[in-house]
């Protein structure tokens, strides 16, 4: 084995998810992933599982134009990707997870002053997934979890 590679193996560079580990980066804890981890993953699966779902009804839904459908089914990839991430405790998944959790507040409230007694059910539903969500995320245990430094720089 030549220097090079016996000194980066020794320093820790080139962690499980591709990012050096340098003096200052924390590295998570091994085991089983807290609780808040796996809820918070829930519920990006389940906010992608239903956008899924909406997709797979307008793809299907017997119009003659799928691509509609086909966009709500690979918007669907987003969640359903950060919660494979967060459920395997990935420091990456953290950002797609809030980026949805964001985007779902303003739908959320839209839905809820809507005329449609389905429509405010469900936007009620879908803005304390959002708020649980984002709490979840933003939790220390579970940033400790994914190992994300919460020190300011």
């Amino acid at each position: 084995m030549s220097q090079k590679t016996t000194k980066r193996k020794e320093s820790g560079a080139g962690g499980a998810d591709g990012v050096a580990a340098g003096p200052t980066a924390q590295v998570p804890p091994a085991g089983p992933p807290p609780l808040r981890l796996t809820a918070a993953a829930a519920v990006a699966g389940l906010e992608g599982l239903s956008i899924a779902a909406w997709g797979v009804t307008m793809f299907f839904g017997g119009s003659s134009d799928v691509l509609p459908g086909f966009l709500v089914l690979a918007l669907a990839a987003l969640p359903l990707l950060a919660a494979y991430g967060l459920r395997r405790a990935r420091r990456w998944s953290r950002g797609p997870a809030l980026i949805v959790q964001l985007v779902a507040l303003p739908i959320s409230w839209n839905m809820v002053r809507s005329d449609g007694a389905g429509f405010v059910a469900s936007g009620a539903v879908l803005g304390v997934l959002a708020l649980a969500g984002l709490v979840l995320l933003v939790h220390p245990a579970t940033t400790d979890a994914l190992g994300i430094n919460r020190t300011a720089a």
